[in-house]
């Protein structure tokens, strides 16, 4: 042991002395000691004011309004038509929140719709149900929505009649054709009544309310997305209640024995019924044209559809020379709730709107929709690589 009264001749480096576990190091390291402490408190406090702003008082672009952007809520998103709509409203530089609880959704429509417009500001999906008050009133208090684009509803006829509590037809079976904005609204099955209601309301609260409304009444949609991106994937239990073209393709790919025909004594030249088949992209066009000439205060009703009606029987030889497929037909007794021959005339929208049906080709449209089809054999989850 070092007596600490011992003398040295010889100088040594200077060092730190340990009594009672403490180290007293000699002044100049103490000064360097105590300038790297001040340095990272510095560090410290700027990281915590930078986080402080970039987090905690952060504001979202979508809860804000901006010059020369229109922020789009868009119910039922994540659907068939309402996705097809938010490409086209990303497209053309809007802003959208998808809202959808994917009952009838999908969420793999929606992450495409995310990779295709990534940055930040463009898109957004909320997950939440419209029948839940609260949840609607938190998300208009956290949200600046310039429009609302409403397609979220229960929107097949054969449902309808089976549970009649859900939501087009509010026409039911008109006296003449083709069908009128002011042609009169009898709907003969529940789904067409309930939507009629909804329109009901609506025309009621317009009354004291400077909101601009636009009421587009549509046909049967089919189609897809003419790039490939977006196309219909009904749930599976739906498939029996889906639309005609979903019901053709799944006979197509051999999911279903064959197509079901309901009805065919039916006054029309060939005993099937009549609808006016409108591409999904003309559709969305025209909820875009909408968008773009509302007006506040002031109500606009447009039916949308292309002004000719084809036979069920005729869209199924349409679907075959599509397909490429010899489909197994079986002719049955009508459907409840189903009605013989139902057209538009889109002479209002043409002359208000500028709007006219571009995809009328019945054949080219299910064709587009087959490309989708083939490559997606589980819809929405993973893409298959098929043989044109």
């Amino acid at each position: 042991m070092q007596s600490i009264g011992r003398t040295r001749t010889q100088s040594r480096p200077s060092r730190s002395v340990n009594l009672g576990g403490m180290d007293y190091a000699d002044p100049k390291r103490k000064r360097n000691f105590v300038g790297k402490v001040a340095l990272a408190a510095i560090l410290t406090t700027v990281c915590i004011l930078v986080l402080k702003k970039s987090s905690f008082n952060y504001t979202s672009p979508f809860s804000l309004r901006e010059q020369g952007v229109t922020h789009v809520l868009v119910t039922g998103g994540a659907g068939y038509i309402g996705s097809h709509a938010t490409l086209r409203l990303l497209k053309d530089g809007y802003r959208v929140t998808i809202v959808d609880n994917l009952s009838r959704g999908n969420i793999g429509a929606v992450k495409i719709l995310q990779e295709l417009f990534p940055e930040p500001g463009r898109l957004q999906f909320i997950y939440a149900d419209l029948g839940d008050a609260k949840a609607v009133n938190k998300i208009f208090s956290e949200n600046a929505f310039d429009a609302v684009m409403h397609f979220a509803a229960v929107a097949y006829v054969g449902e309808s009649t089976m549970y009649p509590l859900n939501t087009c037809a509010t026409y039911g079976e008109p006296e003449k054709m083709p069908i009128t904005e002011e042609t009169t609204q009898v709907p003969i099955n529940p789904y067409g009544k309930a939507k009629k209601m909804a329109e009901d309301m609506i025309l009621d609260f317009s009354k004291t309310s400077d909101m601009a409304v636009m009421i587009l009444r549509y046909f049967n949609v089919i189609g897809s997305d003419p790039e490939g991106r977006l196309g219909e994937s009904p749930p599976p239990e739906l498939r029996e209640h889906g639309r005609i073209s979903g019901a053709c393709f799944d006979a197509a790919r051999g999911i279903m024995p064959g197509l079901k025909v309901k009805g065919t004594d039916y006054k029309t030249h060939d005993g099937t019924c009549i609808r006016d088949y409108i591409d999904v992209t003309d559709l969305v066009d025209a909820h875009v044209k909408a968008l773009e000439k509302a007006e506040p205060g002031k109500v606009g009703i447009y039916n949308v559809g292309t002004g000719k009606g084809r036979s069920v029987k005729e869209f199924v030889e349409a679907c075959k020379r599509a397909t490429g497929v010899a489909i197994k037909v079986d002719y049955l007794p009508r459907r409840p709730g189903d009605y013989a021959e139902v057209y538009s005339d889109p002479t209002k929208i043409r002359n208000e709107l500028n709007w006219t049906a571009r995809y009328t080709d019945l054949q080219e449209s299910l064709q587009v929709a087959w490309r989708w089809q083939k490559a997606h054999r589980d819809g929405y989850g993973t893409p298959s690589v098929m043989a044109s």
